[in-house]
């Protein structure tokens, strides 16, 4: 229990309710009525607030004899918007002519009491000239006197001070609102944005409780309003959203952390914790957009006044004639900065003109009229299905106009535009992604490939193809299952709604089905067996789809977030790609020969074999996309425990392994066959280690002379324990049909200290040979695959296989 729960059990003497236990029992009570909650429950809270603080303010007026004052309250508790933990913000108002010990006695007589219940108070003491003052040198203390509400005392003092601080704000809101609009952008930097973010601020992030009461501070000055439509009910979502926050947590947070997601889904009575995120990213686009429009709004506003003056000056009586609109497409033109309708636009007979509004705002890079985007939304007709070829057109003219697209495409969502063009939108809209990698919700995510495509159109014979497969890829997620088999039917069904013909849907269905084939297989997959090669080309079955696939793989990596594509990447797509294309070209795959070792490590691999002891070296390479990546080498003799060996002084080193290729060469002329490791690493913590230091560890490691188990437990348990969600076990499955030549295993498991490492002891410690391992890393996740084989170098009988998985996923766990 809180500090305020547990002053319930004293001062029983005080039936009245106007005391500090009386006021904790009532609130107490309030806060455990499951029929009241929601604005009711606020408003009800702060009303019993009220009534206490108006007690207080009674007794401490008769003891000190203090007149002219008032108890006000401002900010959020002017608004009435208590949630169970919120703080109290009051203003004590005077006239300036009570004496100042009495004054602070008064003030002490109302402070105390509420400190005393641990509740969290801002206060001031100040006369109406004083308040004014502190708010024309303070934006925040201004935008809290706005909602200045009467508490208890003197209302004439309090009218007058609202009055004064609201012409105030109207007189400055050239000055002010700028500096408001300043100070929401630099908030957004800070906190982020709402409605893509895993663990969102309720209040400070954008599309937050902060820019509801900034959008209410702007229809104060009268210069501009925001959309009222949802607006309301978005805010009380996000109200709802944090008195069940509260309620859990039993804190004043604002932050929406993983762990106490689906306590609060439960509280509020929603299915999950997904459907809290969805219902709280809705609300916080509602309030984005609004802030969008309005802001925008503002800026025009002050435009046309700075330039009035000047322009009656240059112009006289003709400056009507400069509000010309300039065309931008049949039934679209520009007008003050905005794409609107022309005025002879019909929307009600010309079924194509949203989707052509839009592309033309588009390529333009023009913000849409709010009223245009609603009078679309009012009027015009449904598309026939098949659409024209117009209307299509116009889809991928949107699609292809790059960055701009974001915005019109988010305006005409906004207005339900989207999903009567495309129902199967509904279901991806403000759809959370768990995967930290994700940098967007589902539908956000859809339009940031399209604008990464639009970017790589020149690179393929169907850019259109390409456009639509970018905004279709992930449209199964609002499905269960696996959203690649769920997402090829509803892209086959778009494209045919959209007026693609039966060829062009097929490949379209292919795309969306396979979206992940190329990535997968170059980071966890063995390019140099055939059969890798020869089952992607058989997925995709012809060159121009491979084609397509190529971009949009870079497409959908780049629109995920900076985890998900890098050089490195790239360049194992592209090798893939080239195999696969080599095939499709008519060439039969190449059977796997030992593979034929560069210079580099050719060298290395003699000056193993003479030595008998590991060699490496160390490339530092700056790549355009990951700050300085570097590549290890390492060539060791033919022994058991490299692998495990190799990652365990990586990991002592404090080295993080990006990626890893483990393959086995044998040397021309009988020489003798050698492992070779490349590594790609990145230092954790400072710089990278020497190679001499490096190679001395792996030296012991590989003699026995490190422990290196032991040393990698000394710094697991030195790591600090972090507080959050338990991520669930490590998982390990055969992978069949994938190689001829070994079993594939693939590991998904929480990146941790020294986890390759683990990997190898054990597979060491069943007998089997590492043919090849390919490591990925993801955020928090690492999925590794590895090739393995019998002591006699062939793959393991189904059974068997199956035995090494389980015990592999034992020895994670």
């Amino acid at each position: 229990m809180t500090s305020v729960e547990q002053t319930t059990t004293g001062d029983s003497g005080d039936p009245s309710g106007s005391g500090p236990s009386g006021y904790a029992a009532a609130r107490l009570r309030l806060l455990q009525e499951e029929s009241r909650s929601g604005p009711s429950r606020r408003s009800a809270l702060a009303g019993l607030t009220d009534d206490w603080l108006s007690a207080l303010f009674a007794t401490a007026q008769r003891e000190t004899g203090v007149r002219g004052a008032a108890l006000v309250a401002v900010g959020g508790y002017g608004r009435a918007e208590l949630s169970p933990r919120s703080d109290l913000d009051l203003l004590l108002l005077h006239d300036g002519k009570a004496e100042p010990r009495a004054l602070a006695a008064l003030a002490d007589r109302i402070w105390y009491p509420v400190w005393d219940l641990g509740v969290a108070l801002d206060h001031s003491v100040r006369t109406p000239a004083e308040a004014r003052k502190t708010a024309a040198e303070d934006l925040k203390v201004h935008l809290g006197l706005l909602d200045a509400r009467p508490v208890a005392g003197d209302a004439g003092l309090v009218a007058g001070l609202r009055t004064s601080v609201l012409a105030d704000w109207r007189n400055q809101a050239a000055k002010r609102l700028p500096q408001l609009h300043s100070l929401c952008r630099e908030r957004a930097e800070r906190a982020g944005e709402l409605r893509f973010l895993l663990e969102p601020d309720l209040k400070e992030a954008r599309g937050g409780l902060r820019d509801v009461t900034a959008l209410r501070a702007v229809a104060a000055s009268w210069l501009a309003d925001a959309p009222r439509e949802g607006l309301a009910e978005a805010r009380r979502r996000l109200l709802d959203a944090r008195d069940a926050l509260h309620l859990v947590t039993g804190r004043a947070t604002d932050r929406l952390a993983l762990q106490e997601q689906d306590q609060v889904a439960t509280q509020l009575g929603l299915l999950d914790a997904d459907a809290l995120l969805r219902e709280v990213y809705e609300a916080a686009r509602v309030v984005a957009y609004a802030g969008d429009v309005t802001w925008r709004e503002v800026g025009r506003v002050l435009r046309a006044r700075a330039a009035r003056p000047r322009l009656r000056a240059l112009l006289g009586t003709r400056g009507a004639a400069a509000a010309e609109r300039a065309p931008l497409a049949e039934g679209v033109v520009e007008s003050d900065g905005e794409a609107v309708l022309a005025l002879a636009a019909r929307p009600d007979r010309d079924p194509v003109l949203a989707l052509r509004f839009g592309a033309a705002a588009a390529q333009a890079g023009l913000p849409v009229s709010l009223h245009a985007v609603r009078r679309l939304a009012a009027q015009a007709k449904p598309l026939p299905v098949p659409w024209p070829a117009e209307a299509r057109e116009q889809l991928l003219t949107l699609l292809g106009a790059g960055e701009p697209t974001v915005a019109v495409w988010e305006a005409l969502e906004a207005e339900g535009l989207i999903t009567r063009l495309l129902p199967d939108w509904e279901r991806v809209r403000c759809r959370p992604q768990r995967n930290p990698v994700h940098t967007w919700t589902v539908d956000r995510h859809l339009v940031e490939t399209a604008v990464r495509a639009s970017a790589l159109t020149r690179r393929v014979s169907r850019p259109d193809l390409l456009l639509m497969a970018a905004l279709l890829h992930d449209i199964g997620k609002g499905w269960p299952g696996d959203h690649s088999v769920a997402g090829e039917t509803i892209a086959r069904d778009v494209a045919v709604r959209v007026g693609f013909d039966a060829e062009d849907a097929a490949v379209l269905g292919v795309l969306v089905r396979h979206h992940l084939l190329l990535i997968d297989t170059a980071t966890r997959r063995d390019l140099d067996d055939p059969a890798t090669v020869r089952s992607v080309a058989q997925a995709l079955g012809s060159l121009g789809t491979l084609e397509i696939l190529h971009a949009l793989t870079e497409a959908d990596a780049l629109a995920t977030g900076p985890a998900a594509w890098s050089t490195w990447r790239g360049s194992l797509v592209a090798d893939l790609v080239a195999r696969v294309a080599s095939v499709l070209g008519g060439a039969a795959p190449v059977e796997a020969e030992p593979a034929i070792p560069t210079t580099e490590q050719e060298r290395l691999a003699v000056e193993a074999l003479r030595t008998r002891e590991p060699v490496l070296a160390l490339h530092a390479r700056q790549e355009e996309d990951d700050a300085v990546g570097v590549e290890l080498v390492v060539a060791v003799p033919d022994q058991p425990g490299v692998l495990p060996a190799v990652a365990g002084v990586l990991a002592l080193h404090r080295l993080t392994v990006r990626a890893a290729d483990l393959r086995s060469l044998e040397l021309p002329d009988r020489l003798g066959e050698v492992l070779v490791l490349r590594w790609r690493v990145a230092a954790e913590f400072g710089s990278l280690p020497e190679a001499a230091r490096l190679r001395t560890d792996l030296v012991r490691a590989l003699d026995g002379s490190l422990d290196v188990p032991a040393k990698l437990a000394d710094r697991e348990a030195a790591y600090p324990r972090r507080r959050g969600v338990v991520p669930p076990p490590p998982r390990v499955t055969v992978v069949p049909d994938v190689s001829s030549l070994a079993t594939v295993l693939e590991v998904r498991a929480p990146d941790a200290v020294g986890l390759l490492h683990r990997i190898g002891r054990a597979l060491e410690s069943c007998g089997v040979r590492v043919r090849s391992a390919h490591v990925s890393t993801l955020g928090a996740n690492a999925v590794d695959s590895l090739y393995v084989v019998d002591p006699d170098g062939k793959p393991l009988p189904p059974p068997a296989a199956a035995a090494l998985a389980a015990r592999l996923e034992s020895a994670l766990s």
